[in-house]
């Protein structure tokens, strides 16, 4: 559950850290948020945010002062929660289109991601059965990172060069 807690800046500098924790789940989107915000803290004639701690959000998307916009596309869209944390974790902004397009799989090891890509690729489909069996998955599968075409977070494999 995404969650923020709310203070001033003015209240803050006052020696208070008066505010409030709000679920980002109740806001359909970054307006609503921070109009929610600004009634928190009617008691200021023009409050200036300060998100004092926060659960649940990624770092790319919230800091001191700000959270961005786009936290709310990410939020809601359809992917896992596991990819879309790997995905922020290996790429700087929120893109659920690439995401799924980049997005291999969840794997065990870099073999069984090798064994994966070469399969779906019929990489050995015309190459007889006992020589076949020869095939190093393993160096592939470090290959394929160690040469910048798969990235990997908690066994999250995505393509680099997409």
């Amino acid at each position: 559950m995404p969650k923020i807690y709310v203070g001033t800046y003015k209240k803050y500098s006052e020696g208070s850290i008066k505010g409030q924790w709000l679920d980002l789940n109740d806001y359909d989107n970054h307006d609503d948020f921070m109009r929610a915000c600004r009634e928190l803290h009617s008691d200021e004639s023009d409050p200036e945010m300060m998100f004092q701690d926060f659960e649940g959000i990624p770092r790319e998307f919230v800091g001191e002062c700000w959270i961005k916009p786009e936290f709310w596309d990410y939020m809601n869209s359809d992917v896992d929660d596991d990819v879309k944390a790997a995905f922020m974790y290996l790429f700087d902004e929120w893109d659920e289109e690439r995401c799924n397009d980049t997005y291999i799989g969840k794997f065990r090891s870099r073999a069984d991601l090798a064994e994966d890509v070469v399969d779906g690729a019929g990489i050995l489909r015309d190459v007889p059965d006992d020589v076949a069996r020869y095939f190093d998955y393993e160096a592939y599968g470090r290959d394929l990172e160690l040469g910048g075409d798969v990235t990997e977070h908690n066994h999250h494999y995505f393509w680099t060069n997409y």
